[in-house]
């Protein structure tokens, strides 16, 4: 059944830019009333009057997920402008890249605090609404990282992992206990996104997402079918055939991406990095756009998305097809490494 956007609630973190800022452009195009989270103010109120010119109705809040007295602020400002919530997204994250042996505990530890204890706090934050009204449903922003790891990248990993396991045990909580309050996990591959400028990078060079590059508008899509239609999980680009490959074949996906130091010698490039971050502070508003500086190299479109993942109809013949393309990839590699 799908639900109607008009005058539906959607509070969405990390709204200033990417993922978030588009969903919220959209969803606002489609008469949702929006509750916006960033921590960086200025970039907050720039998407806030965006939308207002457009007849948007939305609210600013100024918000660092990784604090749950704030999150309460969130959901009590939401609360008492709308009078319910009928959609949490939790997407707001931050990016690491660099090898575990140059991270510090305090780099780590803040990384898992927003990425993860993030959407824990959203999830505890607005679950006794959910219940009290009866209904409600979390969109839990996660990554297909949450179920194949990249080196160089541990601690996002990590992040996305615990995410992936805390968002199943609650949708079965909730099915058991509360079955009108719905969990959808987005599990995307590289979306060109700010992400990437904004992340602490502890490699000489500057780094790029790790291709296949997909909009945007593609995540926004997943996002936008979500909450009209509450669904277990959505996967964007060929997540789910790296999935299942990777658990079919575990050692030769391992051995795919360190041959020639595949994996790492795709998200550098011939750039110098930088030392500017958003890890413990926003960076300037300029920075927080909806779209990252990768466009020229980005996929127009995720052919799994617009088939298998967004018709149930067809999901199931998708999910054979990647369990046997994903075994047969596999195969060539080993032959090609052995």
């Amino acid at each position: 059944m799908m639900r109607s956007l008009n005058n539906h609630v959607v509070v969405i973190t990390g709204a200033s830019s990417g993922i978030g800022r588009e969903s919220a452009v959209e969803l606002g195009r489609r008469g949702a009333s929006l509750v916006l989270a960033a921590r960086g103010e200025e970039a907050l109120e720039n998407i806030r009057a965006e939308l207002a010119a457009q007849g948007v109705e939305a609210l600013s809040v100024p918000t660092d997920v990784a604090d749950r007295d704030q999150v309460d602020r969130l959901r009590d400002a939401a609360i008492a402008r709308f009078g319910r919530i009928n959609t949490w997204i939790n997407n707001a994250g931050i990016y690491y890249v660099g090898p575990v042996e140059t991270m510090t505990t305090a780099e780590f530890e803040r990384l898992m605090h927003v990425n993860f204890m993030g959407q824990v706090n959203g999830v505890m934050a607005a679950l006794p609404q959910f219940i009290a009204q009866g209904s409600g449903a979390f969109i839990n922003v996660s990554s297909g990282l949450a179920e194949l790891s990249t080196p160089m990248v541990a601690a996002y990993s990590a992040s996305k992992h615990a995410i992936h396991g805390f968002t199943e045990s609650l949708r079965l909580e909730l099915a058991r206990d509360h079955p009108d309050i719905h969990v959808t996990e987005i599990l995307p591959g590289s979306i060109n996104t700010p992400l990437f400028t904004h992340a602490r990078n502890k490699l000489s060079a500057k780094t790029r997402p790790l291709p296949p590059v997909y909009r945007t508008s593609e995540a926004v899509r997943a996002i936008v079918y979500a909450v009209e239609h509450p669904r277990r999980d959505i996967y964007i680009g060929p997540m789910r055939l790296f999935a299942v490959a990777g658990r079919v074949a575990p050692g030769v996906a391992d051995r795919s991406m360190l041959t020639g130091d595949a994996a790492v010698n795709a998200i550098v490039t011939d750039e110098p990095g930088t030392d500017t971050d958003n890890m413990f502070a926003p960076m300037p508003a300029s920075t927080y756009t909806g779209q990252g500086e990768w466009g020229k190299e980005t996929m127009p479109i995720s052919l799994s998305l617009r088939t298998g993942e967004l018709h149930p109809w067809m999901r199931s013949a998708f999910k054979g097809a990647a369990a046997i393309g994903g075994a047969l990839a596999m195969r060539r590699v080993a032959g090609r490494l052995s």
